[in-house]
């Protein structure tokens, strides 16, 4: 079986063709500005990706298009595959997760459209914390307003979540691991022998860290006093929350790359976006350790977490308290080659490069008590592991149940 999957993101739109054991065949990232991407060029490069699978020898009936859904609502539990009436119920979600369900949703109709023989299934964000015991996902509002509305934690970056925790404990065997997904959105998630516990996003993708332009959490008085005192309407602070608020908001990019740049010529503003920035990552890690009882391996992923050195020093200087050290040089490859180098064979299997993917390596430093980790973010090999875990249980790519 061959999976064609679609990961919808905020900006940007990738496809990757997934063939067996995991094998990538092809893929194609397409632009999607202010989460539109362009129809007539995700219509061809589907159509491409399909003729690549033909190739493959997979004809278009067995061919299987996995579609990435930041929410899920408290309907989809887990992967199902789509038909109208599925389509419709996610479109009704699209409220809660403005920047990244509408180009899934368009996204999803494309290929419905160009592939119309393919199974397509529908693989959630939100589902790997459909686990979260009640006391990590409850809210202290009352019943009416909990259970009317579906007012809950739900948690996001699921998939991703679900990859790096599942190849962290391949590698080292660990129980308790906080995964740290960290791009232009951020979140943390609590994982306890591959389950889910504990995150840091809550009812919408805007809760926990600060992130590229969301905020984070926000005092909600402070909120409430911006409308009531200070005039903003509702949609005027969303949009201020959602795309001018994080590192773009204290800093004037969201790009951290230019904050670190700047923090280092003493841009004050910087200096201040990036203190900022660690001290809530800090903090949610540890929280997320004592949700855990402890800690056995710490886990970076995501563009931020796979690319910045200096968000990893910087964060582990200050957690040495539960055991976390990194080694400098297995952090930062641009230091000298011969520190780089300096991983002799009788420690090659546990520090430095992984095997399995080129770019996953430990830069734990020697004899610290937990394991950290960067490894590469692939929602992809999620996606198509939990689409064929979906046709393999219903055998004629029937749905899976879908309230909880």
């Amino acid at each position: 079986m061959a999976v064609l999957v679609v990961n919808a993101g905020s900006s940007s739109l990738k496809l990757r063709l997934v063939g067996p054991d995991d094998v990538l065949l092809d893929g194609r990232d397409l632009d999607a500005p202010s989460g539109r991407a362009d129809p007539r060029a995700l219509d061809a490069a589907l159509r491409e990706l399909a003729a690549r699978a033909t190739a493959a020898g997979v004809g278009e009936a067995s061919l299987v298009v996995g579609h990435r859904v930041v929410h899920g609502g408290t309907r989809f539990a887990g992967p199902v595959r789509v038909d109208d009436e599925v389509a419709d119920l996610l479109r009704e979600l699209t409220a809660l997760a403005p920047l990244h369900q509408p180009v899934a949703l368009a996204a999803l109709g494309v290929a419905r459209s160009a592939l119309p023989g393919a199974v397509q299934i529908a693989c959630f964000d939100t589902a790997f914390h459909h686990s979260l015991p009640a006391a990590a996902s409850t809210y202290a509002l009352p019943p009416r307003l909990r259970e009317h509305h579906g007012i809950r934690r739900y948690g996001f970056h699921g998939l991703s979540h679900a990859h790096a925790a599942r190849r962290a404990a391949q590698i080292t065997g660990a129980r308790r691991i906080v995964t740290c997904h960290l791009g232009a959105g951020a979140s943390l998630a609590a994982v306890l022998d591959a389950v889910s516990i504990d995150t840091t996003m809550g009812f919408t993708p805007l809760d926990g860290l600060v992130m590229a332009s969301r905020s984070g959490s926000v005092d909600p008085g402070a909120l409430l006093w911006l409308q009531t005192e200070a005039g903003l309407g509702a949609a005027e602070l969303s949009d201020l929350l959602v795309h001018d608020a994080g590192l773009r908001g204290l800093a004037g990019t969201g790009d951290m790359r230019a904050v670190e740049a700047g923090a280092v010529g003493g841009d004050p503003d910087c200096v201040l976006a990036l203190d900022v920035y660690l001290h809530r990552l800090r903090g949610q890690i540890a929280a997320m350790t004592a949700a855990l009882g402890g800690l056995d391996a710490l886990v970076f992923t995501g563009g931020v977490g796979e690319n910045s050195a200096t968000v990893r020093a910087r964060t582990a200087a200050s957690l040495g308290y539960l055991g976390v050290a990194i080694d400098p040089d297995r952090n930062d490859p641009d230091r000298k080659a011969a520190r780089v180098g300096a991983v002799g064979p009788a420690r090659g299997a546990r520090f430095g490069a992984l095997p399995g993917a080129a770019a996953d390596r430990e830069i734990s430093a020697e004899g610290a008590a937990v394991r950290t980790l960067v490894l590469t973010a692939r929602e992809d090999l999620e996606i198509a592991r939990e689409v064929r875990a979906l046709l393999g249980e219903a055998g004629d790519g029937g749905t899976v149940a879908r309230s909880r």
